[in-house]
């Protein structure tokens, strides 16, 4: 028969944060006894261990006595009841998990800049619920509520996730925001420990005949471990402790599995694990003995930092020298400055804090004197080349600044990373200098990517191409006759000038440049002008825009018209003769015939006998016809009403 099989997930049980919050609240109750603000963790047993070593749970703020010591749970709270407290004379101790503290910190800074905060998770979750205090503009979406997605809208937000959520579901439900939401900006925000933990029991259910999850019925991560077991479809069963085993799996589960996975949620301490694990081992007539106790797998887990992983840790110390981390084993982790950074001049304490979680990539390890040395600045990297191939993946265009330029193209750096851009891609023309473009920020889309040749190739006019395609794309689907931009003018021709409002072209024609009479565009504009146009007609079919220039409000036949009125008396300018009759300019933009026969009294052969173009003269408006715009005048009836008023007089 084969012989049985009890698999230990290494990641079951306490988390950093979790464990780090029991082991605060204890010292904190050496010397007194202290309040926590909820249930310090989701495991009865060890809240009632607490409890009687001093560190009593409350449900609010309000039940904790004035100048007492407060416990602030992993969970978090929200900064008023913070506030409240110390207004008391409280004492805090803050245990807030630097990962759940990491996503107060940007919800907060969202608030202040005026962008909407979105947290996935549940709302009625305490580490939720102090993360959505941070910030008036802060919503919470439930995992898969599309519905509510479509109602954030289009404006600036950040989205982050619950630290305990499944990153599966999270990594799909960020397609939706990406579908609606284009100003959105994605924090990773799920615990490492809790990704971890989640992965590897998916790992260990897909080779196991069925699964134990041990942990409280109320604890999210516990659930969430539960949710991802069962999608391998492989059995899941729930316990809290090894009490509930025999209440909770069916008569023949030892007879029926052979293998058997177990895991645990972030609040179970090891020896719950440990007891389930020895109990399930006596049932399948397995000794004890034969298996290695959880405190030795969890020894041998601590040995398994290897060189070229890249784990997780806590920043607990800044020295002049290194970086102090955290990796929850045994080892000393320190990253020395030279591993930090590549920035020049660039202070530890500006690139890490205290309590900050970051990711490092583990250098050499030693065992003999438990240390571990560090890099940060190679996962930056590292991280660096994952976006870039991502980059490449997905056409997103990058910004960089062009540092070096050669006879064949220039590099770029982005982020860290040179980008060869070849002389062909850059948009320059063919004869000018790459010179031209070196110190200059340019946008770049990633071409290729060779991560072992260490090699990227980007088009700086793929990436203008894209942008200004995105422009005009976003142009005609809200393009609408009278609609006002502010453009450039491109190019200029002898019936107009063609300007970019956006990424698309549209022209003036010279009668819509100006209400005065121009021989020439270059009267009005030049190229490079930013000018304010208008929307007079467009055929999208065609591609085709017709803009206007000219402001509607100083429309001259307007001024004319709220200026004169049929028999007024007007002193015009003489601006072109003609065989029957001279125009006269009445006001810019608006001329009036004065016909022959009402240019003199005495009979003339041509109006050049009587008036000189440029000549002032006083005219009488005898006609306005305001649909064909003309105006007819008279000199004659002008000097009648002259000299009329002079006998008068």
């Amino acid at each position: 028969m084969e012989k049985a099989e009890i698999i230990v997930a290494a990641s079951a049980g306490y988390c950093f944060g979790v464990d780090r919050a029991v082991k605060m609240a204890r010292e904190a109750a050496k010397n007194e006894r202290v309040f926590s603000l909820g249930k310090l963790i989701h495991n009865e047993d060890v809240v009632k261990a607490l409890d009687a070593e001093g560190v009593t749970p409350v449900s609010s703020a309000d039940e904790v006595p004035d100048h007492a010591t407060v416990v602030i749970r992993a969970h978090g709270a929200p900064p008023e009841v913070v506030r409240s407290l110390e207004s008391r004379a409280c004492r805090i101790v803050d245990a807030t998990c630097p990962c759940v503290k990491r996503i107060h910190e940007l919800v907060k800074k969202a608030g202040e800049e005026g962008k909407l905060a979105v947290i996935v998770g549940d709302k009625n979750h305490p580490e939720v619920i102090g993360i959505a205090a941070e910030s008036p503009t802060s919503r919470v979406i439930a995992m898969g509520d599309e519905e509510a997605v479509k109602n954030c809208g289009d404006r600036p937000m950040i989205v982050c996730a619950q630290t305990t959520a499944d990153r599966i579901c999270f990594d799909e439900f960020r397609k939706i925001f990406e579908k609606y939401c284009t100003n959105a900006e994605f924090f990773d925000t799920i615990c490492f420990a809790t990704d971890k933990r989640q992965k590897e029991a998916a790992e260990i259910a897909e080779q196991t005949d069925a699964m134990i999850v041990i942990g409280d019925k109320i604890s999210a991560n516990t659930g969430k471990l539960a949710d991802v077991c069962s999608r391998t479809g492989k059995p899941v069963y729930r316990v809290r402790s090894a009490d509930e085993l025999n209440a909770a799996l069916p008569q023949n589960f030892f007879t029926s599995c052979r293998k058997i996975g177990i895991t645990a949620g972030a609040s179970v301490p090891g020896q719950v694990i440990e007891e389930v694990r020895r109990i399930m081992s006596e049932e399948l007539k397995n000794p004890v003995a034969e298996e290695e106790s959880f405190a030795e797998m969890l020894e041998n887990s601590i040995k398994t930092l290897h060189t070229g992983e890249r784990v997780i840790g806590v920043v607990t110390n800044i020295t002049g020298t290194e970086v102090q981390v955290d990796l929850g084993t045994k080892h000393a982790g320190f990253i020395p400055l030279s591993e930090l950074t590549d920035a020049p001049n660039a202070k530890p304490e500006d690139i890490v804090k205290v309590g900050e979680e970051i990711e490092v990539f583990v250098g050499k390890v030693s065992d003999a004197e438990g240390t571990v040395m560090l890099s940060k600045k190679k996962v930056d990297a590292l991280k660096a080349w994952d976006s870039l191939e991502e980059a490449a993946e997905k056409k997103v265009v990058l910004e960089g600044t062009v540092v070096e330029d050669n006879k064949g193209g220039v590099i770029v750096n982005a982020g860290g990373i040179q980008v060869f851009v070849p002389a062909s891609l850059t948009g320059l023309p063919k004869d000018a200098p790459m010179s031209d473009l070196l110190k200059k920020k340019v946008k770049v889309s990633i071409m290729e990517v060779n991560r072992q040749r260490r090699r990227v190739k980007g088009s700086i006019r793929a990436a203008e191409y894209a942008e200004r395609k995105a422009k005009a794309d976003e142009v005609w689907s809200n393009i609408e006759i009278g609609k006002k931009y502010t453009g450039t003018v491109k190019s200029i021709t002898s019936y107009g000038a063609f300007v970019d409002i956006g990424g698309v072209d549209g022209m003036v024609h010279i009668t819509e440049l100006s209400w005065s009479r121009i021989k020439n565009p270059a009267e009005v504009v030049a190229v490079g002008d930013e000018i304010e146009v208008y929307v007079i007609g467009f055929d999208t079919e065609k591609k085709k825009i017709s803009l206007g220039h000219k402001d509607p409000n100083l429309d001259p036949w307007k001024v004319f018209r709220d200026k004169y009125e049929v028999g007024d008396v007007a002193e015009v300018k003489i601006v072109k003769n003609m065989p029957f009759g001279s125009f006269a300019e009445i006001v810019p933009g608006v001329d009036g015939l004065i016909h022959i026969s009402q240019i003199s009294e005495k009979r003339i052969v041509r109006p050049a006998d009587a008036v000189e173009e440029g000549q002032i003269v006083n005219v009488k408006i005898i006609e306005i016809d305001d649909e064909k715009k003309k105006v007819s005048l008279s000199m004659r009836q002008a000097i009648v009403e002259e000299e009329a008023e002079e006998v008068e007089e």
